[in-house]
């Protein structure tokens, strides 16, 4: 198997993982936190989907889609491109309100659909490419990828979890 077709298969779990966490949930639920100032389901998929939109859209050196599309108005947020959510407040992440919860899945639809484009057409001397010197090893894009995949792995997990402590 190449490194494509393999990371392909790694991004390509995600979507359907984050269908299994908000299909059927209501918006009233997606929006509720177990606990005061804990995430909630739109929260975390919606950053899951903002932080690989942010990521991928630099390795490309393209818009986010985030800006170019109508997705923030349609969670009830402004198109700032630094807005990923990390770093948040109880309050900015209780902003996170979906006009419904199939946003949540189209955004990340179209954010993975680029992704894929992008992995597609990786040469195996990309990986090694630098793509952030403030980290200490600077961090290459093969590692870039590793990292937000794993970070979108562990945000849907939590998501799953959490739509099964509500009851959702």
């Amino acid at each position: 198997m190449d490194v494509n077709s393999l990371l392909i298969e790694l991004y390509d779990r995600i979507p359907p993982l984050a269908r299994g966490a908000v299909d059927g949930v209501d918006s009233d639920r997606l929006i509720e936190s177990p606990a005061p100032g804990a995430n909630t389901i739109a929260w975390l998929i919606w950053h899951l989907a903002r932080v690989q939109d942010s990521h991928v859209a630099e390795l490309m050196d393209a818009d986010q889609l985030w800006v170019s599309g109508d997705w923030a108005g349609s969670c009830g947020l402004d198109p700032d491109p630094s807005n990923t959510g990390y770093g948040h407040s109880a309050e900015q992440m209780q902003a996170v309100r979906p006009a419904e919860p199939q946003v949540l899945l189209e955004y990340l639809d179209a954010v993975s659909g680029r992704t894929r484009k992008l992995l597609e057409g990786l040469a195996p001397d990309d990986l090694d490419r630098m793509v952030d010197e403030n980290w200490d090893p600077p961090v290459t894009m093969g590692v870039r990828l590793i990292s937000v995949a794993d970070d979108s792995l562990q945000h849907v997990g939590q998501a799953a979890y959490l739509r099964s402590l509500l009851g959702a």
